[in-house]
């Protein structure tokens, strides 16, 4: 295992950040912790079990415990979860993890600085040492950034194209003063990419600040998925209009036009919304299946049907997450994936 320096780029020695897609060694994710952020504890830990124990039927999967909390993760996670004790914050592996690298003579990854969505939570000191202890576990080396980011907050195709949102990454909460420019290069440098394709996002977005893991996603090169709403009342309507036209007759880093699928929101009506995370976008590609989350919305069946148009070759697991998506995120949010070396 090597820790590069702040300059030296990951791709002058083959590294990339392979699509979601790929063949997978592993998943990392992060066992529920954050005092008061749900309502439902209990709940909220069968539902971070229940997508592990999913998940683990299909590749490796390995939960982040701090010492506290063994026995009770114990208690839910089947035996085929790997539980590794870890001091950590909350349990949102996507954003604190690391972005596992490829390509090169060693598994690596990129380590952003990680501030809690601009400072919106405290403490976050362990996670912030969270994306470089989960590359020593897995004895991969280490790219470094001054980049403060998210793992949410990016899509890539593999191939050199990066997708993020403009009310993320340019929000002055994360790096303000760094210009347009000087992200889309260190973006680039840390996940192997030749090419950044900006959205609008979704400013109405307070926890995350608009990542791209409720908007849209690659879900092979050249293609990408966006979501939308059928209802012209629904609060979110705007924000699925915006983003697809941003990203109408868009190239990627090979020069070829994006094509665009869609697939049905949740609900965000006040009476029914949840009051956090609706996007079925945020799912989780495990090795030969889809995990997509279900909210208790009527819409929710849309989704599976979706999911085995565009992966007939996957099997399509639906997973209930209703507590856990109060608290700000979904099934994308809690895993991290560790591509095949």
């Amino acid at each position: 295992m090597r820790i590069w320096d702040f300059i030296s780029d990951p791709r002058d020695f083959g590294y990339f950040m392979p699509g979601e897609w790929a063949e997978h060694d592993c998943c990392w994710m992060a066992w529920p912790c954050r005092s008061g952020l749900w309502s439902k504890n209990q709940e909220t830990m069968q539902e971070y079990a229940n997508v592990a124990n999913t998940i683990a039927k299909y590749e490796p999967l390995k939960m982040l415990v701090p010492p506290k909390q063994i026995e009770s993760a114990t208690n839910f996670l089947n035996q085929s979860v790997e539980i590794i004790e870890m001091s950590i914050d909350d349990s949102w592996a996507r954003d604190s993890g690391p972005n596992f690298l490829v390509g090169g003579d060693n598994l690596a990854g990129s380590a952003w600085i990680f501030n809690a969505w601009g400072e919106k939570y405290q403490p976050y000191d362990q996670d912030a040492q969270m994306a470089k202890r989960i590359l020593e576990h897995a004895h991969a080396d280490i790219f470094p950034s001054w980049l403060v980011a998210e793992g949410g907050g990016i899509s890539v195709d593999g191939e050199g194209t990066i997708i993020t949102t403009e009310s993320c990454l340019l929000n002055k909460n994360r790096n303000p003063k760094r210009d347009r420019l000087q992200i889309e290069d260190e973006l680039c440098r840390t996940l192997g990419g030749t090419k950044v394709i900006w959205i609008p996002g979704d400013i109405e977005e307070t926890e995350t600040d608009g990542h791209v893991d409720g908007i849209a996603a690659f879900i092979e090169p050249g293609r990408v998925l966006v979501e939308v709403n059928s209802d012209k009342s629904d609060p979110h309507y705007r924000v699925g209009i915006d983003n697809t036209n941003a990203l109408k007759n868009k190239k990627d880093a090979k020069g070829r036009q994006l094509e665009i699928e869609f697939i049905e929101e949740g609900i965000y009506h006040q009476d029914i919304w949840n009051g956090g995370c609706s996007s079925y976008i945020n799912s989780y590609l495990a090795n030969n299946a889809v995990i997509v989350p279900a909210y208790g919305y009527d819409r929710d069946h849309l989704a599976l049907e979706t999911y085995s148009k565009l992966y007939p070759n996957r099997e399509i697991i639906q997973v209930p997450i209703h507590n856990i998506a109060t608290g700000g995120g979904g099934i994308h949010c809690i895993t991290q994936q560790q591509p095949r070396f």
